[in-house]
């Protein structure tokens, strides 16, 4: 028995508390570290203000999410879905916990689910690569609902397994400090790519790179116009490891190779200013990550990362704090949740480099420890 912000669950004894984890054979999957996943739905859910909403999470398992977005989410009617049926007694049991009448266990397929109804908010969270589940999920999201999606198959959205990324995503993933940005827009593609098939659009509201994996809420929207002005923000990159020169281009050329990537914005920054941590289960991480996301630039991919121009320029890195403050002066700059040494801004690279320069050869150098 754990409380995971105000709800109580039951979940097996023996379950991950790091990483992505793994399935045992016979066992039901809970995974304690993505306490923080789940807070982050809560957290959007009640900012969205709406009076009632109908949800689904495909996946539920323990029904640990669907559990707590019945608790905590006023004006919700949840499903809590999941095709394993020793995961039943769990969910049972935990909607019983928490005496709710707002939640009913579910034992179906998630393309049958989906095949017969819809919902307002959809959630699809997975073990391992959402790819195969996607086109189902689109279909179980009303109009200008809320989809939501978890990868975790990040080695191979981040290059690390470069031909698995292109089996399951049909795109060519990009490595270096850029990797989990790539790997974040490369799953906001497919799906927009398979939103098309729909003749549907879609609005990213809010899309990370966390711990193992990679999390985007998107709302989708009606009409071949939203859809044409969602597939013309799909497109290329080149990245030259050298020069550190990277460029997108709406096309893939003989420059342009690697992609394709949404590129267009990760946030909608009214929902994010929208957002309470009050109570959550992981509420310093959570009030942390939201003062990053309200903070960082959304409008230009990709970022750089300090050890990248100390690479490059062979310069100690100075303070990321006091060249952010320096770039400021050239052009906006903010830190980005990427990365703790990683940066976003709107600055040409020359200019970037110019800055960084100057900064590190003004950071006195480190004094030797005495003897």
């Amino acid at each position: 028995m754990i409380t995971e912000g105000r709800t109580k669950l039951l979940v097996p004894e023996v379950h991950s508390v790091q990483g992505p984890g793994k399935i045992n054979a016979g066992s039901v999957f809970f995974n304690e570290q993505m306490a923080f996943n789940r807070d982050i739905s809560i957290m959007l859910l009640r900012a969205l203000e709406r009076s009632q909403m109908t949800v689904a999470d495909a996946m539920t398992a323990t029904g640990s999410r669907a559990v707590r977005i019945a608790n905590e989410v006023p004006g919700t009617e949840v499903v809590a879905n999941d095709f394993d049926a020793n995961a039943i007694p769990y969910i049972n049991a935990n909607i019983e916990l928490n005496n709710l009448s707002n939640v009913t266990a579910n034992h179906a397929n998630m393309h049958v689910l989906f095949a017969h109804n819809s919902f307002d908010y959809v959630d699809l969270d997975p073990f391992g690569s959402p790819s195969l589940f996607i086109q189902s999920a689109i279909r179980g999201t009303r109009k200008r609902g809320i989809l939501a999606v978890t990868a975790t198959d990040t080695a191979p959205l981040a290059g690390a397994q470069a031909p698995k990324c292109r089996r399951r995503y049909q795109c060519e993933p990009i490595r270096g400090y850029m990797c989990h940005e790539g790997g974040l827009r490369i799953l906001l593609c497919t799906i927009a790519r398979e939103m098309g098939k729909f003749d549907m659009g879609m609005r990213p509201i809010l899309s990370f790179s966390a711990d193992h994996y990679y999390r985007t809420y998107i709302q989708i929207e009606s009409g071949t116009t939203a859809c044409d002005r969602m597939l013309d923000q799909l497109g290329y990159m080149s990245y030259d490891q050298k020069s550190l020169e990277r460029e997108s281009s709406p096309v893939y050329d003989e420059k342009h190779k690697l992609g394709p990537f949404w590129l267009g914005p990760l946030f909608d920054k009214d929902l994010l200013a929208r957002m309470s941590p009050e109570g959550m289960a992981r509420e310093k991480k959570c009030t942390k990550m939201l003062d990053i996301w309200r903070n960082e630039i959304d409008s230009t991919p990709f970022v750089y990362d300090m050890s990248e121009l100390s690479s490059f320029t062979k310069l100690s890195p100075p303070s990321l704090d006091v060249f952010i403050e320096k770039m400021n002066e050239v052009a906006p700059t903010s830190k980005t949740h990427f990365s703790p040494t990683s940066f976003v801004t709107l600055a040409d690279l020359k200019d970037i480099l110019a800055a960084y320069r100057e900064v590190a050869h003004e950071t006195p150098a480190p004094v030797p420890p005495a003897n």
